[in-house]
């Protein structure tokens, strides 16, 4: 009997950005490098995959000149990156300690890697959140009264960001970087019990996971769930012959929506009833016909 194993950690990728993400051959990646385990891994993965699926990969790392170790880390990343061909930048800022610092780290952040981006002509940002990161945002965002709005957090994309690791758990990141022999670095703040997420991470979500093990899946799931209802575009209405709605669902939206970006105009999502969905050859809009006969190869 044939051994099913989980996807890997390069599956779910490819996954994501291939089915999610508006990825195409031609595209400019700008990934956020930390030199940290899940960035590591994530530049591994992506510098495979660039290959395969045609896109250009660039890296920018972020200092700001908290730690005296962030410099070092930081080089340890530009190393990794040259091995991997790809090239690397840095910004180096100047925060200053104080109240709400991770909020003013996290925009600080976000503001570098824009204009990095920019500076390079890339299309998207690539960052290494996963479904742990996710799982302990809706649980921070509980803690601090957020409603449904708030809780649709990290979804895949938003805007020019992605989040190719959305669906991987740190598990499968540890075990990308010990299966490829990764070097990565540890950040000690990571550790520190005085952030709210430290604990989250460290003492609450062990607790539910005792309670209930896939406790990390079901928030995502309810992230997954809250976004979409939260989405500005609403889902995609057709009519059949007879005027009737046809609305599609989640997984039928994303295979219209790759083939729409991948310029796929012979493309078909089949439906119940022996009907099907195709794309007009010309608008790509997608349009309701009857399933019609399918060439099998030999």
């Amino acid at each position: 009997m044939a051994r099913s194993h989980p996807p890997t950690l390069i599956t779910l990728v490819a996954r994501a950005l291939r089915e999610e993400c508006a990825v195409t051959r031609g595209s400019r990646l700008l990934l956020a490098l930390s030199g940290g385990g899940d960035s590591m891994a994530l530049l591994h993965v992506l510098s495979l995959l660039s290959k395969k699926q045609g896109f250009a990969l660039v890296a920018h790392g972020v200092d700001h000149g908290l730690r005296a170790e962030a410099p070092a880390e930081l080089d340890r990343a530009q190393a990794q990156c040259s091995r991997l061909g790809i090239s690397f930048s840095r910004s180096v800022l100047s925060l200053e300690g104080g109240g709400n610092l991770q909020a003013r780290a996290r925009d600080a952040r976000r503001a570098a890697l824009l204009a990095a981006a920019a500076s390079h002509q890339a299309q998207l940002i690539a960052t290494a959140h996963h479904a742990d990161d996710r799982a302990e945002t809706v649980l921070l965002r509980l803690l601090r009264g957020a409603g449904p709005r708030g809780l649709g957090v990290l979804p895949v994309q938003t805007g020019i960001w992605i989040r190719p690791q959305y669906r991987a758990r740190k598990a499968d990141i540890r075990a990308h970087l010990a299966r490829h022999g990764l070097d990565f670095a540890e950040d000690p703040s990571n550790q520190n019990r005085r952030f709210q997420r430290t604990r989250v991470r460290y003492e609450l979500m062990p607790l539910l996971e005792q309670l209930s093990p896939q406790v990390v899946s079901h928030l995502c799931a309810l992230a997954d769930a809250l976004g979409d209802a939260q989405s500005q575009s609403p889902p995609e209405e057709l009519r059949d012959e007879h005027g009737v709605a046809l609305v599609l669902n989640r997984a039928q939206r994303l295979l219209v929506g790759r083939a729409r970006a991948l310029g796929q105009r012979s493309a078909r999502v089949s439906l119940a009833e022996g009907r099907e969905l195709s794309l007009d050859p010309v608008t790509l809009a997608p349009r309701l016909a009857a399933a019609g006969p399918r060439t099998r190869k030999s």
